[in-house]
């Protein structure tokens, strides 16, 4: 998940967005521009990866979700949503088989919208080193220098959970990357 546009590019909130980016560079990907969002595919170890970075902003992110899985007739289960979290530290990733919005309004549209919960999400820790009241602002700034310098490698690791999740599917992926 993440939002649209340059002025979002590089924030914590575009975690998702980010992710999806350093496989489709590392793999020579170029996404299209389709209804609902921006759309590639990806083909690894004989699956197909469908690759969405939605055009409806963060917040409306059900709409995309629910339209691709529809129309390309997706199961539940092999659905993984890649979402920032502040609740774990700054690099931290956290596969999970399902799970509450945990106050993250993309999910919480998401979750609305599908009518469950029970989708696998890839969380991104990106800190909570914010103020009371100022959370909007720090999902929204930009990364620290320090931070900058971490993405890359924190990144490809990203890269090799997907990849996981789709060949060897959620329980063993789980086990073998959470924690890392």
């Amino acid at each position: 998940m993440g939002n649209i546009g340059s002025e979002y590019a590089n924030t914590r909130h575009n975690i998702g967005f980010m992710m999806l980016d350093r496989l489709a560079a590392d793999e020579k990907l170029d996404f299209a521009d389709k209804r609902y969002g921006f759309v590639t595919e990806y083909k690894y170890k004989g699956r197909i990866f469908l690759l969405l970075k939605p055009s409806t902003y963060m917040n409306l992110s059900g709409r995309a979700v629910n339209y691709r899985l529809q129309k390309e007739k997706i199961e539940l289960d092999h659905l993984l949503v890649l979402v920032d979290d502040i609740a774990l530290p700054f690099g931290a990733l956290r596969l999970k088989a399902k799970g509450s919005d945990g106050g993250h309004n993309g999910l919480k549209n998401i979750n609305d919208v599908l009518g469950t919960q029970n989708y696998a999400r890839l969380r991104f820790g990106v800190g909570s080193g914010f103020a009371q009241g100022r959370q909007i602002d720090y999902v929204l700034g930009e990364w620290t220098e320090e931070e900058g310098k971490a993405l890359p490698d924190r990144l490809k690791l990203t890269s090799d959970i997907i990849r996981s999740f789709g060949t060897i599917g959620l329980e063993r992926t789980m086990n073998f990357f959470n924690n890392k």
